[in-house]
């Protein structure tokens, strides 16, 4: 990365520190997880590991004070910058009744939250994708001058709930941002099995919308064309259709093995692209951090992760007898009817 092109973009020297900083937020709740879950204390892991910059860049281009967030499950970066908390993310890796997403009652990255408007995801795949764009056009016929973001995986582009969602918003020039987190594999199965042609974004042209694919381990090159789709959706000239290139770190989950399929060459050119790694050297480069600073930063991350990671661990289940909450209407008086 050139230096100081974040200044090009209009971003200060703090707020790019923020970026990193919810990158490595993101990362050390991701590996803590994993050790949770490997000593047997959380049942699952669904990692965003290698693909925090792609999120963390949209985030930062999104009015986070107004805009829609629909995830998918490895947005762990995006989440916590839309006003997530790590107690929350491991109230819910922990299914504690305290967990914002779901009461404890879904599988850890089913991410929702009201008040963050980060709008609750589904365990089929690419459900989200017509949420967002019935988000969009509920903000058009409201008069709300706000933007529907929606993320997915590149073989979620594979469903037919993407191909309506899109040509749905292209027809109707809707005000929503689709961000294809493209990291080259559908659990075990590799892009090339996935689409006949060569990037997702080729697909945009069918829907009548820009296609634009960008390297998803630089955050600035995301944050510039999320920005950029946004005010096309603010002079209402619709959708954009964005693909993100990035690497999966780890396996698809806690319950996959990669060696069956990734070579162990093809995980290490993955892994010396880690986008944390590439950004810090990138904000020491331009001045923006020292040695000192990333340390700090790094500290002040693990106490976070510890402290979030004590209280989930502490916090109570939810009681047996609310197993049908949310499930069925409750009367006014609290009796199932």
């Amino acid at each position: 990365m050139a230096k100081n092109r974040h200044k090009e973009l209009g971003l200060s020297d703090q707020e790019v520190l923020n970026m990193y900083e919810v990158m490595v937020l993101a990362r050390r709740i991701d590996e803590r997880m994993w050790l949770l879950n490997r000593s047997g204390k959380i049942p699952f892991v669904i990692s965003c590991q290698g693909q925090e910059a792609a999120q963390v860049g949209a985030a930062f281009a999104l009015d986070r004070q107004q805009d829609y967030i629909l995830p998918y499950y490895r947005d762990l970066a995006a989440v916590l910058s839309f006003g997530m908390t790590p107690k929350e993310v491991l109230l819910s890796a922990f299914a504690k009744a305290e967990d914002p997403n779901s009461g404890g009652r879904q599988m850890p990255g089913h991410f929702g939250q009201k008040k963050n408007r980060i709008v609750t995801g589904s365990s089929p795949v690419t459900t989200q994708v017509p949420h967002a764009v019935g988000v969009a056009l509920a903000a058009r016929m409201d008069k709300k001058d706000l933007v529907a973001f929606v993320t997915f995986g590149e073989g979620s582009s594979n469903q037919g709930d993407f191909h309506e969602g899109a040509n749905f918003a292209g027809v109707h020039k809707l005000p929503v941002i689709f961000m294809c987190e493209n990291n080259k594999y559908a659990i075990s199965v590799p892009v090339e099995k996935q689409l006949a042609c060569e990037k997702v974004s080729d697909r945009a042209v069918g829907y009548g919308m820009p296609g634009i694919t960008v390297d998803g381990n630089d955050p600035l090159e995301v944050y510039k064309v999320i920005k950029e789709a946004r005010e096309r959706c603010m002079r209402g000239e619709g959708p954009t259709l964005i693909e993100t290139m990035c690497n999966r770190l780890t396996a698809h989950s806690s319950d996959d093995d990669d060696r069956f399929y990734r070579s162990p060459d093809e995980v290490a050119k993955a892994k010396s692209q880690d986008p944390i790694i590439l950004f810090g050297a990138y904000l020491k480069e331009s001045g923006v951090m020292t040695d000192e600073m990333e340390k700090e930063i790094n500290d002040r991350v693990m106490k976070q992760v510890n402290e979030a990671t004590d209280y989930a661990e502490e916090a109570p289940y939810a009681a047996p007898e609310h197993a049908l909450k949310y499930v069925y209407y409750e009367g006014e008086q609290g009796e199932l009817l």
